[in-house]
């Protein structure tokens, strides 16, 4: 599956703008590409209750599992710092649609490095039987 590198830092950019995060002020957006191309854009969205609240990374999955889309090619990753990461429990909710690669961009998106999943999560817990 061929996806544009360039259309999902575009969408991960635009969204990052929307990130709600009066307390951390680290706007974070993400795009998931799946397998037919489709982009699902998501951001951060802080709570007073920190534990509530939700990251870019699982804004995307959410939004793509809402309408019926459960494989993905590639997630892109967009934060202010040198290397945004996604954290650990993001890494094991991407897991569980595959092994995607990773794009983290930081700044406007000129500096992108590529990872797969597998590499950032090497121990996740297996998938659920009935997922293929």
């Amino acid at each position: 599956m061929a996806f544009s590198l360039e259309k999902l830092k575009t969408s991960a950019k635009a969204v990052r703008e929307r990130a709600y995060v009066p307390y951390s002020h680290f706007p974070v957006g993400a795009a998931l590409v799946s397998l037919d191309g489709q982009i699902f854009p998501g951001c951060n969205v802080e709570n007073a209750s920190y534990p509530l609240g939700l990251c870019a990374e699982r804004a995307c999955v959410s939004q793509a599992v809402a309408v019926g889309v459960r494989k993905f090619a590639a997630v892109l990753i967009m934060g202010d710092t040198e290397r945004p990461m996604p954290c650990g429990g993001c890494r094991q909710v991407l897991s569980e649609f595959g092994d995607l690669q990773v794009f983290v961009a930081s700044g406007d998106g000129d500096d992108v490095k590529s990872y797969w999943l597998h590499d950032l999560l090497p121990e996740s817990f297996h998938l659920a039987p009935d997922r293929e």
